[in-house]
């Protein structure tokens, strides 16, 4: 089961959603907030404390 592609989270088999860039990577997402924020808005996953990439400190 992949995980998703901006907070971390595991994804349920038959849930979630699959982008595929133009270049062929392909981005799993969890919810529509994570598909938003890294798309539409392009923020960083680490700058963000319900991610699982946050870095304390920074």
């Amino acid at each position: 089961m992949p995980n998703c592609s901006f907070c971390g989270l595991e994804i349920e088999k038959g849930t979630g959603k699959l982008f595929v860039f133009k270049s062929g990577k392909l981005a799993h997402f969890c919810s529509n907030k994570c598909e938003k924020n890294m798309l539409k808005l392009k923020r960083k996953p680490r700058n963000f404390k319900w991610t699982k990439s946050y870095i304390k400190g920074e």
